[in-house]
């Protein structure tokens, strides 16, 4: 299905929990969450209700959220479930990996395709103060355990903080020279949450390839054989490169500085049932409770609402979203 400006929305992000092992500082508050009754959250019956809607709608694609979704007791069971959704092309997850060493083997074999895993440091010391509570080793082992584990498609999410992790772009970068392991690098949003980090610390994404370019300079020819742009996939929301030598990818995220409105084709789905037509607007459809017929309705509804674009993000101008970045899926 095509919203009103023609884009068309294959692509729908589903938030399972709002709960989270870690509390990382741009995306929850230290204390946590006001745990809300089961009542309130969508059931897997409802989430599946919600997937052959979408899937009748036109969408591929489905990325499980949070939260922390390998907290959600039943998510083998649900990566399973939707994998049988007819019109279901690819499942993928974002975690923080903790958890991954326990999860991996049962998520591929339930037909999971592709893992995001969020790591902003390689600093054991920086990790523990932006997660609050968070162990390096721990993501590192989840890394380590969804290469093993035989996932092909394995992404690295560095959000850039300036003043925290500028100084490790460059390392950041450089495991795509050890391991097949993309790594997209995310310009932090401001969001209800950041309140955290002042205005230094909204740098845009274009200061990764000045870095790299200035470590690697001299070491070749001139400086566009050191890093070059991958063709860019329509739809995608990251502009692509691949450092000389490289595995994998460095990709780059500017939902702030250079936004990709334009080539949005997602709607998200929050953990208490809502569908968000823009992740930066406080428009919210409820879909829990209804049968798929009322669901289809709405999600119809949320589709045609989707804006031709959000409002300019800056550390003056905040996100409308009105929500903590864990309680819309990250």
């Amino acid at each position: 299905m095509r919203d009103i400006f023609k884009r068309e929305i294959k692509y729908l992000r589903i938030s399972l929990t709002e709960l989270c092992n870690l509390r990382c500082r741009y995306c929850m508050p230290e204390e946590g969450v006001c745990k809300k009754s089961h009542e309130e959250m969508m059931t897997q019956e409802e989430i599946i209700a919600a997937v052959k809607v979408a899937a009748k709608l036109g969408v591929t694609k489905i990325r499980l959220t949070g939260g922390e979704p390998l907290v959600k007791k039943d998510i083998v069971q649900l990566v399973s479930r939707i994998k049988e959704v007819n019109g279901i092309e690819e499942i993928c997850l974002t975690t923080n990996a903790s958890l991954l060493p326990k999860y991996a083997a049962d998520l591929k074999k339930a037909g999971l395709d592709r893992i995001n895993i969020s790591l902003d440091t390689l600093n054991p010391d920086k990790f523990k103060f932006i997660t609050r509570v968070g162990e390096l080793k721990d993501t590192l082992a989840g890394i380590d355990a969804a290469l093993n584990t035989g996932f092909k498609k394995v992404k690295i999410n560095s959000v850039l903080i300036g003043g925290f992790n500028d100084d490790e772009i460059v390392d950041l970068a450089n495991l795509t020279l050890k391991q097949p392991t993309d790594v997209r690098f995310i310009e932090l949003m401001p969001m209800y949450d950041s309140g955290d980090f002042g205005k230094d610390a909204f740098i845009p994404s274009t200061v990764v390839i000045e870095k790299i370019k200035e470590v690697y300079r001299g070491k070749f020819e001139n400086d566009d054989d050191i890093i070059k742009e991958v063709t860019h996939k329509p739809g995608g929301v990251a502009r692509i490169y691949r450092i000389n030598g490289a595995m994998a990818d460095v990709g780059l995220i500017s939902a702030v500085s250079n936004h990709f409105c334009s080539e949005c084709n997602r709607i998200r789905l929050t953990a208490d049932g809502k569908l968000k037509p823009c992740l930066h607007s406080n428009q919210e459809i409820l879909i829990k409770g209804l049968d798929e017929k009322a669901m289809e309705e709405k999600f119809r509804e949320a589709i045609l609402a989707k804006p031709e674009k959000h409002d300019v993000l800056s550390y003056e101008s905040r996100s409308h979203a009105e929500r903590n970045m864990n309680q819309i899926g990250g």
